[in-house]
């Protein structure tokens, strides 16, 4: 068992580095199962979880709108960095189903920003290549198209 300000202290520790950067539950099991008592660790990330600090849901919400910000990835590139976050594959399919259209649109967009940067590239290798990192077909096709009528 443990005391109410050992409780304290854990959760303390645990919120600055949550609120440093945000991060996912099993990042922080990861961060602090060794150094934290597993009881004292599990109800301090119960506690977190009731009061909205960690949400997987919510993280990955926030990440995949900084991915689509910044990167130029495929879907399927998204889905690959937030399974290594430790997230549930199945709350990130249930997201991207409900997002399909917007991921979609993203990802045709990101096509075309390569196929753009790459003109000087044959189509063939351009295809392969976006096809490798993991984009769709029919939305490689779209974005060819779409070039091509710019």
């Amino acid at each position: 068992m443990y005391t109410i300000e050992e409780f304290d202290v854990t959760k303390t520790k645990i919120l600055k580095y949550l609120l440093y950067k945000k991060r996912t539950e099993f990042e922080i099991r990861r961060k602090f199962s060794n150094s934290v008592e597993e009881n004292l660790l599990e109800d301090v990330i119960q506690e977190l979880k009731e009061n909205g600090y960690i949400s997987d849901e919510n993280y990955i919400e926030r990440a995949i709108n900084e991915y689509m910000a910044i990167n130029t990835l495929s879907l399927k590139e998204i889905k690959y960095k937030l399974l290594s976050k430790g997230l549930n594959s199945n709350i990130i399919e249930q997201y991207v189903d409900k997002n399909i259209e917007e991921l979609n649109i993203y990802e045709i967009n990101s096509a075309k920003k390569i196929i753009n940067k790459k003109s000087n590239i044959e189509e063939n290798d351009i295809k392969a290549y976006l096809y490798k990192k993991g984009y769709k077909q029919d939305n490689i096709k779209q974005a060819f198209e779409e070039c091509m009528n710019e």
